[in-house]
């Protein structure tokens, strides 16, 4: 199988990239920005008709879209999240290569949910923000299309290389600064938010499975449980070893509050607590529904949290 994977630099991307290269019945070519590609094309600039071209060289039998911005304003998000789609399903339309596309998705795309309750597949998408609603765009630009395709919806990923900017990155790094100075508590807020947490190898796994199966329309990846932030900082501090206190402060439920980087007991003032919105618009509370992920990929996540976090820790203690 001849599959073309683009974005394969990114921090899924990555992941999708050694999973599909350790099938060996997979033949991958890169397309990407990087000089690490194998092809260089830019999504956001590129035209279509140079992408078919390529497709009708190469001629895939699936392609992977894992290419993608999660941060700047609308208008960098529009044009790297839905224009880029946009420029690939024009060009598989007008390629004869006849490629499944397997476009990754995001549960932003939901927006907020009810608090206990699982989002499914045919559930009413309110994204909250400009990067949920650029998703959105793009999930339906893919299903428009009339394309053998799929759309994964990923929940929250986490594990190895998950970014330092990201909410469990944050808190591995004030855990890493307060060890590092000697601090005997650390002092946190917004912990109530509830994630369901997926890892970034199941994920890669999903999309393997997307590849080789016939299912269409859209499927959503993670774990089918909420775990609240709070009961992540307290398994990050146990493989951390960190021996201190974690210590709650009041702040809005949807927000994140983490210590600034002098912050400490020679300057309690100087250096207030940084805050930080949770950054995918879901409000307090999101958690997948996996059914359709069990029954028509054949797929469930393997790695626990604990996995996850130690491997985000191991990462974090090595930042020098």
């Amino acid at each position: 199988m001849r599959v073309l994977l683009i974005g394969a630099n990114g921090y899924l991307g990555r992941y999708v990239a050694d999973r599909l290269l350790a099938d060996p019945a997979v033949q991958l070519t890169a397309l990407g920005r990087g000089d690490d590609a194998d092809v260089r094309f830019d999504l956001a600039t590129g035209s279509p008709g140079a992408l078919t071209r390529f497709l009708d060289a190469v001629h895939p039998g699936v392609v992977v879209n894992c290419a993608g911005a999660t941060r700047g304003g609308a208008r960098e998000l529009t044009r790297h999240n839905t224009v880029a789609v946009a420029t690939i399903c024009e060009s598989l339309r007008r390629s004869g290569c006849g490629a499944r596309l397997v476009q990754l998705g995001c549960a932003s795309e939901y927006g907020p949910s009810q608090p206990g309750s699982s989002t499914a597949e045919d559930a009413v998408p309110r994204p909250g923000g400009p990067y949920g609603v650029s998703k959105l765009a793009a999930t339906e630009l893919v299903l428009g299309s009339g394309l053998d395709a799929v759309v994964l919806r990923i929940f929250s990923p986490v594990g190895p290389g998950t970014p330092a900017g990201s909410p469990l990155g944050r808190l591995a790094e004030a855990m890493r600064r307060a060890m590092q100075s000697g601090d005997s508590e650390l002092k946190l807020g917004g912990l109530g938010v509830q994630r369901d947490f997926v890892d970034v190898r199941d994920v890669a796994r999903a999309v393997h499975a997307a590849s080789l199966s016939a299912a269409q329309g859209v499927v959503n990846i993670g774990t089918g449980r909420a775990v609240r932030l709070r009961e992540a900082a307290s398994v990050l501090a146990r493989v951390a070893g960190f021996g201190g206190a974690l210590h709650e402060l009041d702040s809005p439920p949807a927000r994140l509050v983490i210590p600034g980087p002098g912050a400490g007991p020679d300057h309690p003032a100087d250096r207030p607590p940084a805050t930080y919105p949770y950054p995918d618009g879901c409000g307090t509370w999101q958690q997948a529904d996996v059914r359709t992920a069990r029954d028509r990929l054949g797929w469930r996540p393997r790695i626990g949290l604990e996995e996850s976090l130690a491997d985000i820790w191991m990462e974090a203690a090595c930042r020098i």
